[in-house]
């Protein structure tokens, strides 16, 4: 039996909660395909013709809403009434606002594919997926209440109490950070933040991804901490580049011959630019991608190789669009996430 190369987890609250394996303990029929979702006036699914390629079955590009990973604080899942719930902005704005649903959903609508991550995600882990989320910029939301020089930390509230703090900066700066209303193309569910969630692409949720918001209020970072800063992690929280080995699975037994070593890798924000496979001490291989069409989703990856017999380590990395590579040194997820590459063991008999 082999073990993962992966980090070290560091301690964290467990939660009740359904993290649902996307990796290797789930693999769904699949061909690589790219999901081109593009912001829409009406915040409909913008779906490009799935691109087949010959590969055999790997997980979809966008992640079924029953098997997006769930890692909140809530030991039961909040059921708010649509009718009564409002959303307070408030702080350093010009005007102090009160925003119904029937009010965010007369707003011009968009959607966006984002790949959400969690900071306690270990170097090939599960707690990760992909959306089509769709909703409201949450920039322009911002714009109409009129931003105060000097803000620098949103602060978003549950209607469970939790906090997050979130970089004006990062909101502000053109990305489709979001007020969503749907996943998927339907309306969120319950465990997924309904009626309204925060997502901001290239943050780590812990910063960014508040379900069940009902207040904002913009501030300055040394005015407030968060539930998760208080406990010691980072105050900002980019997610960092990765590479995951989805197939074959780590353990397995295989059969020599062609094979196909796939995956998913993700560049937040940059980009990915390529993926490289090493098979035990060898050099470094260059994958096919399957390019995404912009840097707040994951990517598929695949390489062909020709397995002979014997034990052997598949060690994966990811270069971004500005040409930096992975972090190579194991560090824990604590307290700004793991880093390292991803490796699996597997044996090939005749």
């Amino acid at each position: 039996m082999f073990n993962s190369g992966v980090a070290p987890r560091a301690s964290r609250r467990q939660f009740i909660g359904g993290a649902v394996a996307l990796g290797s303990a789930g693999v769904l029929a699949a061909t690589f395909r790219s999901l081109n979702a593009t912001p829409t006036s009406t915040g409909s699914a913008v779906l490009a013709t799935p691109t087949t390629l010959p590969a055999p079955t790997l997980e979809p590009f966008i992640t079924p809403v029953k098997d997006f990973y769930r890692i909140d604080t809530a030991f039961e899942i909040p059921q708010v009434d649509a009718s009564t719930w409002n959303l307070r902005i408030h702080g350093m704005v010009d005007t102090e606002k009160r925003l119904t649903l029937d009010d965010i959903n007369s707003l011009p609508q968009v959607a966006n594919d984002i790949t959400m991550g969690c900071v306690s995600n270990e170097v090939g882990g599960n707690l990760i997926g992909t959306a089509q989320w769709g909703g409201v910029l949450l920039a322009d939301v911002l714009r109409s209440c009129g931003v105060q020089s000097g803000a620098q930390q949103l602060v978003s509230r549950s209607v469970d109490g939790w906090t997050c703090g979130t970089p004006v900066d990062a909101i502000m700066d053109g990305r489709p950070a979001m007020l969503v209303t749907t996943m998927n193309g339907e309306p969120l569910i319950p465990k997924h933040g309904f009626p309204v969630r925060i997502v901001v692409p290239g943050l780590f949720g812990y910063v960014s991804a508040t379900k069940w918001v009902n207040e904002i209020e913009l501030t300055t970072w040394n005015a407030f901490d968060a539930y998760w800063i208080d406990r010691g992690w980072a105050k900002e929280g980019p997610m960092l580049s990765s590479s995951r080995i989805d197939l074959p699975r780590n353990g397995a037994q295989i059969k020599t011959g062609p094979l196909m070593i796939a995956g998913f890798a993700w560049a937040p924000r940059a980009g990915v630019k390529s993926v490289d496979v090493r098979i035990d001490d060898g050099p470094w291989l260059p994958a096919q991608i399957e390019k995404s069409p912009t840097g707040d989703t994951w990517c598929q990856w695949k390489l062909n190789w020709t397995a002979t017999s014997g034990q052997h380590i598949f060690t994966t990395r990811v270069t971004d669009a500005k040409g930096v590579v992975q972090d190579e040194e194991i560090r824990p997820v604590e307290p700004s996430g793991a880093t390292g590459y991803h490796s699996i063991g597997v044996e090939c008999i005749y």
